[in-house]
Formats: structure tokens, sequence, C-alpha cells
């Protein structure tokens, strides 16, 4: 709320008080005013007392009527006052109070009108004028619903809901009533509270830590099945027929190092789903360069490139392409991206890194495109390519050392960065990756 909105809302408030101050004397003071008035006429026309002099007097006395202490306690002043105006806008107190609050907090009148709102209520819901509904500014059915049980009963309530867009998000909600000191429920003509204040908690991070461990164990209990099956197989071999045979120990000591490394790179690409998933909700707010991001990866993966006798070719402006993002997550990206066309496409000894400007409504944006020239990919398997542990060839992922969890992570960090992910390809030309921000 602006500094201008509060002095109008003081201002009006300290006008309608001092009316209503001034009605309520008057209405006192009415018998003695009137016997004020008598005397002065009985002065006026039987002592030929100058009416002047009775003018001044009368007036002294009338002002001493209207203004002098009222012999009444302040509760009974403020209950007066408050059943004559009815509900007031928030004082002072009460807004450095909800101000104090690290929480977002709405703090609406018994009819739903936004009368105050904390910086933290701007900044994760957006501006609200004062006088709004509160469905301006939250949505949520369940919460409206709440909202009016809480105005209707003077009760409590306490909801969580989910939103769906641009992320899914939990929050938490507790409205309390409140009513000003001096008026209860037992007052006449008061069925709803003077105020009631909404706090919300955002409860995505539990919510995501408790997905988490249920989908890490899912997935580990589903993908660690097998190479700890290999291992004890060939554990079990080892100290039964071939205990005595140094060339069968050595060939299965390798085939078990294989499949430990294997459950290391599950575990380790679980994990980084699982935290990435974990701050979904969070959008990246630093400038980040495209170009210094595709420059770095290929020199990191030059050396698997050489390997495979593969090329990796540049193609980027001459200016920085900056985005808002996160580096690490966005150089995990390319990686991913570019180790994936090198692996699988490596047949067409050749892997492009585009950075071009797209267009973006009325301003210009950024793509990242990662080309390959290999066998390509059919055209059934591509919607599914981003599935956690969808593979287009099981035994060629694994001969790869692949997880099937790849583009997993890309779709989920590309979701964070509000980007987007398209695949052409064609079977026998390869394939484009094309990364939109």
């Amino acid at each position: 709320m602006s500094s201008s909105e509060n002095g109008e809302i003081a201002g009006s408030v300290s006008q309608d008080g001092l009316q209503s101050g001034l009605t309520s004397r008057l209405r006192t003071a009415r018998p003695a005013l009137v016997v004020v008035a008598a005397l002065a006429i009985l002065a006026v026309t039987f002592y030929d007392v100058p009416i002047i002099h009775v003018l001044l007097a009368a007036g002294v006395l009338a002002a001493a009527l209207l203004y002098a202490p009222e012999d009444v306690q302040p509760g009974q002043r403020k209950v007066s006052q408050l059943q004559e105006k009815g509900r007031v806008w928030p004082s002072t107190g009460m807004k450095v109070t909800v101000d104090a609050l690290a929480s977002p907090c709405f703090l609406a009148d018994g009819k739903g009108a936004i009368r105050y709102m904390n910086d933290a209520a701007e900044k994760a819901f957006g501006h609200g004028r004062v006088g709004d509904p509160l469905s301006f500014s939250l949505r949520a059915p369940s919460l409206l619903e709440a909202f009016d049980r809480a105005t209707s009963s003077a009760s409590f309530e306490r909801i969580v809901w989910m939103e769906k867009v641009p992320t899914e998000a939990w929050y938490e909600a507790s409205l309390a009533p409140i009513y000003l000191p001096g008026t209860s429920r037992a007052l006449p003509r008061r069925p709803r509270p003077d105020f009631v204040l909404v706090t919300i908690t955002d409860m995505t991070e539990q919510r995501r830590l408790e997905r988490m461990r249920t989908d890490f164990v899912a997935n580990a209990s589903h993908e660690l099945r097998t190479p700890l099956a290999s291992l004890a197989g060939f554990i079990e071999t080892l100290q039964g027929p071939a205990k005595n045979d140094p060339e069968a120990r050595e060939r299965f000591l390798a085939i078990m190092f294989e499949q430990a490394g294997r459950m290391r790179r599950l575990i380790d690409d679980i994990l980084s789903l699982s935290r990435i998933e974990l701050k979904a909700h969070v959008r990246p707010d630093k400038d980040v360069d495209l170009i210094e991001i595709v420059r770095h990866t290929a020199d990191a993966l030059a050396p698997l490139a050489r390997d495979l006798e593969v090329d990796i070719e540049i193609v980027v402006p001459d200016t920085p392409a900056l985005i808002k993002g996160d580096r690490d997550e966005l150089i995990q990206v390319a990686e991913n991206l570019v180790e994936n066309a090198l692996k699988y496409g490596s047949s067409g000894k050749k892997v492009e890194l585009i950075v071009e400007q797209v267009p973006n409504g009325d301003a210009q944006g950024f793509a990242m495109k990662v080309r390959d020239y290999g066998q390509g990919i059919a055209d059934e398997h591509i919607p599914r390519l981003t599935e956690r542990f969808y593979r287009v060839d099981v035994e060629t992922s694994r001969s790869q050392k692949g997880t099937g969890l790849g583009l997993a992570i890309v779709k989920h960090i590309l979701a964070r960065h509000r980007a987007k992910l398209t695949v052409e390809s064609k079977v026998g030309e390869g394939s484009v990756f094309s990364v939109v921000f």
C-alpha cells in the first residue's frame, strides 16, 4: 500500500471519528443547552442585560458543555464509537504486526475486501489494491470457501491446496478472525468479525522432499535390482566353482567392477534428478551467457569426442546470448545433450553446437541446438524420450554406460528455466535437440 493511500485512510478515519464525537456530545449536552438558551432570553427580556454580554456568556457555557471531559470509561467510549461507526480501517499497530511476519499475510474485512497486505504477500502473489476482493489476489476456490466459513462462523480455519501453473506448488493457509478492542461476537448487529488475517505458508519444498524420498526408494529399488543380482551371482560363483580359477576370477571381477560403476551412476543421477525437482518452483534470476556454456561444454567433452572420432563444431553469434538461468544446471543440460549426440550419433562423425536468436513475442529469445548426423530416432520413440529410464535401445544404452535418466534431468532443468525442448529426427539422417529460452 502506498503512503498516499495510508494518509487518505488515516485522514478519513480521523474526520469520521471527530464528527462522531461531536454528534455524541451534542446529543448528551442538549438539555443543558436548552436551559442556557432560556436563561439568556430571560436576562435580555426582564433584566435589560445587554445582548452582547448574554451571547458571550451563553457561548462560553455552551463550549464548556461540549468540550468538557466525559465521565465515561475508555472501554465504554470505544464500544459506543464502534457501535455507531461499525468496522474501521486497520490501525497502524495491526499493520506493523503484519509487516513483521515473514510469511505472506493479507488483512481483509468481513466482506472479503483487502485492507492491507505485507511485502511478502505482494512479492508472492502480486500487488493488490486496497478495496479489491481477496479473490483478485488469491484464486484458490478452497481458500475462498474457508474465508466464507471463517467470517460466517467466526472460527479459525486451516487449509492446504495445490497450484499447477506455472509449476506444481503447495500452500497452507491459516485464517484467523479478528475483533477490534471493545467489540465481541456478543455485540448486537455484529455477526461477522471486523477483520480476517490470512497467513500463507509455502509447503512446496516440504512436499517435494517427501516425494523425493518416495521416488528415490521406488526408482533405486527397481533399477538397482539387476546389477545387485549380477554382483551376488558372480560372488557366489567365485566362492564356489571358480574359486581356484584365476582366469575366471579376473573376468568376473572386471564385470563386477562394471556393475558397481553402473550402480554408482544410477544413484548419482537419481540424486541429481531429485535435487532439481526440489527447487523446480524457484525460477533462476542470474544472467548467464549461452555462448560461454556452449564453449565450456565443447572443451569438457573434447576427450570423449576424440575417442569416438567425432568433430564438435560451434556456431554462435558475435554478441553475448544472455538469459536468466543457473549456470551449473545449464551446463548439465548442454553436456547431457552433447554426450548423447556423441555416443548415439557417432556414425555421422560430426556434432554441431548452435546458439541463435529466435522470435519471442515482441522481444528476442535464444535457442541452443545440438545436431548430430547419426542413425536418427524413429518417430514412435520421440514423445517418450524424456521419461525416466526410457531407452530407445536398451543394449546400446547400457553399452554406452547410460542410465536412462539424462533426458529426464534435462526436462526438469528446462521446466525450472521456463524453457522448451523440441526434438526433430529422421532415421538415417540424424537428430536435432533444440532448447528455446
